[in-house]
């Protein structure tokens, strides 16, 4: 994606001035976990204020950033700067501007929204940092307990795309190790006709 000579639209995208589409740039580095991720965030997000800090309620963790809309444009350099920061609640250039957009965050939506983390609730790097912004409103699907992020991204392409919303539970207390749950059922693709 970053190569100079890649013909492939998103890079020539990210090469330009204007840049590329955040969700689009992370979709692609990060495959099906991100994928699912982006499309059930966009099909359930529900904010109860359509303020220009909550927009659409979907919010992406950058490593060096804080939390950015998926629209948000971002050339080249932003992708180098983002791979130069550790993910880790020690590293300052994550945990402060993801603090500060929380906090922001936190303070336009008040206390009417929860905020559903749908990224790994069973390590540290995000949950400690959110969870003494958010509390309690901070929650998480159930249904993430035991999977791995390939089943998490396939789990959420099938609710998306069902439009069936999973369960979510406050992160505060729960438990967020478990045994792994039985494998989903293969997709039933349609085969296309010549």
């Amino acid at each position: 994606m970053l190569w100079p000579h890649a013909s492939a639209p998103l890079a020539a995208a990210l090469r330009s001035r204007r840049g590329a589409p955040l969700g689009d740039v992370f979709a692609h580095v990060s495959g099906l976990y991100f994928r699912g991720k982006l499309a059930y965030a966009r099909r359930f997000a529900a904010p109860s204020d359509s303020s220009l800090l909550v927009g659409s309620g979907v919010h992406i963790i950058t490593p060096n950033a804080g939390l950015r809309d998926p629209d948000t444009r971002v050339t080249a350099d932003a992708v180098r700067a983002f791979a130069a920061e550790d993910v880790d609640p020690r590293n300052a250039a994550y945990r402060r501007p993801l603090e500060t957009s929380a906090r922001s965050l936190a303070r336009e939506i008040g206390l009417k929204d929860d905020v559903v983390l749908l990224g790994s609730v069973a390590s540290p790097k995000y949950v400690e940092i959110l969870l003494a912004i958010f509390g309690d409103r901070l929650m998480f699907p159930v249904d993430f307990v035991g999977r791995g992020d390939m089943s998490r991204g396939g789990l959420l392409l099938r609710r998306a795309a069902s439009g069936e919303e999973l369960k979510y539970a406050p992160v505060a207390g729960a438990v967020l190790h478990g045994t792994r749950p039985p494998k989903l059922p293969p997709l039933q693709c349609q085969r296309p006709v010549f």
